[in-house]
């Protein structure tokens, strides 16, 4: 019965678009938090003024989503112009080592830096995370709201797993700005593709399994709880909501 519902409401725009804007204000919202973290706490040393007017738009942009009725491409658009306007100051918040790890734009496939497949790499390790949630919980991995269905895609994985980028993206400041990871961390192709050395992508993984462990308060069921089950209850209010036993799905956005 629950995908059943899953079905329908992929099917139906107004749903899917209902969905697709949580997840994002879940996303732009957690993405100004690590503008916000920064500025707080290495203030001294970044662009003031830039990481500032970034804010500026992320919060345009969640308002924006909040007070306006928008189909699904309205929200892809906003999602995309946010995102622009947070990966355009990134580079701003690598204060070490900054020769190493330069950040000029989001690549992939293959990553052309190494901020860049440090990115790709951790978010690769949350969306096992988010389809083992979703797949607990009796969800279809591969049906999705936001995004739509592709042949191999994990769609709803992907719906859910936004709200958790700016997660993966703060491990990665984390680990270059205190130094635990180094240019010779990595291994630069004659291509331009970088990847890393398999030590480090032991190093990596084990800091991923440590970050779960933290513990954040939960802002809609009012529970502290390691970060590696936020995956899962965000897993079961989205089934919840499918059931009809909530109003909305409510993103996890923390402060």
């Amino acid at each position: 019965m629950l995908r059943r519902e899953q079905y329908r409401k992929a099917d139906d725009d107004f749903w899917s678009a209902e969905i697709g804007r949580a997840c994002i204000i879940g996303k732009i919202a957690n993405c100004r938090s690590v503008l916000r973290r920064a500025l707080r706490d290495h203030g001294e040393k970044l662009d003031n003024a830039a990481l500032k007017e970034a804010v500026n738009h992320l919060s345009a942009a969640l308002k924006s989503l909040q007070t306006k009725e928008s189909d699904l491409d309205q929200i892809r658009g906003i999602e995309g112009d946010a995102a622009h306007s947070y990966f355009s100051v990134f580079n701003h918040l690598l204060v070490r080592n900054k020769s190493d790890f330069i950040f000029r734009e989001r690549n992939r496939r293959p990553p052309q830096d190494r901020v860049n497949c440090l990115l790709s790499f951790l978010y690769t390790l949350l969306m096992h995370d988010i389809r083992s949630a979703l797949e607990c919980t009796g969800l279809d991995p591969a049906v999705g709201f936001l995004h739509r269905d592709r042949p191999g895609r994990l769609s709803l994985a992907l719906d859910l797993m936004e709200e958790f980028r700016p997660l993966a993206d703060r491990l990665v400041l984390s680990l270059v700005n205190l130094g635990q990871l180094q240019g010779r961390d990595f291994n630069i192709s004659e291509s331009g593709a970088v990847r890393m050395k398999d030590e480090s992508r032991k190093k990596l993984l084990n800091a991923w399994q440590s970050r779960k462990q933290n513990v954040l308060e939960h802002p809609y069921i009012k529970k502290k709880m390691p970060i590696g089950l936020l995956f899962h209850t965000q897993a079961l209010l989205l089934a919840r909501f499918l059931r009809g036993d909530l109003d909305g799905y409510p993103p996890m956005i923390w402060r």
